[in-house]
C-alpha cells in the first residue's frame, strides 16, 4: 500500500464514522421528537430541586425536541424516586434530578432501602454543586454558632427522611460540635421545614445556598454559618463554622466529609442501559439547555445558578466520594445517623 492510498483509505474511515454519527444524532432526534419526557423530583412541590426541574425542563424540551413534564414522586427523602429510576425501562424517557449527598450517603451507609447504584446510572451532568448553609429560624435566638452551643440550648431540626440532606447534615452538626439536637422528619421538602420554622415547630435547617439564601432573603430564617471551609458566594457575610468555633481535628474530619458529599451538588441521571445514540443526543441537550444564557439569566434572579459539569466529571466526583470512608468511619457515620 502507497502512502497516498493509505491517507486516502483512513480519511475515508473517517468520513464514513462522522458520517455514522451523524446518523445516529438523526435517529436520536427522530426518536424524541414530539414524545413525553418525564423530568422527575424525588421531593415534594415548592422545595429547590422541584424550582431547578421546573426552570430547566422548557430549556431540556426545546432541545430534546420533546415535551418535558414535571412530575414529583416524593418518598424516603428521594429514595423512592432514585430506585424506580434505576430499574426503570432504559429509553430515555425518564430523567431524574437528584441530590447527590443523601444519594451518595445512603448508598455509603448501606441502607435496608437502597436499591440502585450512584455510580452506574447513565449520568447527563451536574447542574451547580454548592456549599451547604445552617439556618435557624428567628424564634430559635441562635444566630452564631457559639449561641447553639450555650449551656441548656436545644436545636430541633427539620427533615424529611433520616438521609435526606437536611437531616443527616444536622446529624452529623450535632455529632460534632455536642450539640443537644431533636430532629423531626416527615416533612416533604426544604420549603415545608422553612414554614415550620416560621411556625416555631423547629428551630434549624441545614440546606444548600441557593435555598438558605431565598428563605433568609424573604426573612423566613437566619443563615448561621456556611458549612464548609468557604463562605458561599450567595451568603458572603455568613461565617463558616470553622472561622466561627476552634475545632479539634475529629470535628474537622465530620465537617470535611460532609463538604465531600456536598460537591456532588444536584446530579442529572438517567436509567441505565440507555441506548448509546440515544444517551449522547441527551448529553448534549443537557449541556446546551444549561449552557443557555437565557436559563443561567433566569437562575440568577431566582438564585438558583447553574454550573454545568460534565457526565465524566460527576460521575468522577460520584465514585470519589463513594470510597472516601474507611469502614470504621461508616459504622461511625451509620450509628450518628441511624442510631445503629
Amino acid at each position: 500500500m502507497t502512502r497516498r492510498s493509505f491517507i486516502s483509505g483512513m480519511a475515508a474511515l473517517g468520513l464514513a464514522f462522522t458520517m455514522n454519527l451523524g446518523a445516529q444524532a438523526q435517529d436520536a432526534a427522530a426518536y424524541f421528537k414530539g414524545k413525553t419526557v418525564h423530568f422527575i423530583v424525588g421531593l415534594g412541590v415548592g422545595g429547590g430541586f422541584d424550582a431547578y426541574a421546573r426552570m430547566i425542563a422548557p430549556y431540556l424540551g426545546a432541545e430534546l425536541g420533546a415535551n418535558v413534564v414535571v412530575d414529583n414522586v416524593p418518598g424516603a427523602g428521594g429514595l423512592l424516586a432514585l430506585n424506580q429510576t434505576f430499574t426503570a425501562p432504559p429509553d430515555g424517557l425518564r430523567l431524574l434530578i437528584v441530590n447527590g449527598t443523601p444519594a451518595a450517603l445512603g448508598q455509603l451507609l448501606e441502607q435496608d432501602n437502597i436499591r440502585y447504584d450512584l455510580a452506574k446510572f447513565d449520568h447527563l451532568g451536574v447542574i451547580s454543586a454548592y456549599p451547604w448553609i445552617w439556618l435557624a429560624s428567628k424564634q430559635s435566638g441562635i444566630k452564631t454558632v457559639a449561641e447553639a452551643l450555650q449551656p441548656g440550648r436545644k436545636v430541633r431540626w427539620g427533615g424529611t427522611g433520616p438521609s435526606d440532606g437536611p437531616a443527616d447534615g444536622a446529624a452529623l452538626t450535632c455529632e460534632a460540635l455536642k450539640l443537644n439536637c431533636q430532629t423531626i422528619l416527615g416533612y416533604r421538602s426544604s420549603s415545608e421545614i422553612s414554614l415550620a420554622m416560621e411556625r416555631g415547630e423547629v428551630d434549624g435547617l441545614y440546606v444548600s445556598d441557593s435555598s438558605a439564601a431565598n428563605y433568609a432573603l424573604a426573612g423566613q430564617a437566619v443563615p448561621v454559618a456556611s458549612m464548609a471551609r468557604v463562605r458561599s458566594a450567595l451568603l458572603p457575610d455568613v461565617p463558616t463554622v470553622y472561622e466561627q468555633v476552634k475545632l479539634t481535628p475529629d470535628q474537622e474530619w465530620w465537617f470535611d466529609f460532609r463538604s465531600d458529599l456536598n460537591d456532588l451538588g444536584r446530579i442529572l441521571v438517567t436509567a441505565p442501559g440507555t441506548a448509546p445514540d440515544r444517551l449522547a443526543f441527551m448529553r448534549e441537550a443537557v449541556r446546551r439547555a444549561l449552557a443557555n444564557p437565557a436559563l443561567i439569566a433566569e437562575g440568577e434572579k431566582t438564585q438558583r445558578f447553574v454550573a454545568y459539569q460534565t457526565p465524566e466529571k460527576a460521575l468522577q466526583i460520584t465514585r470519589k466520594v463513594l470510597s472516601v470512608a474507611t469502614p470504621e468511619q461508616k459504622k461511625r457515620i451509620r450509628e450518628v445517623i441511624f442510631g445503629q
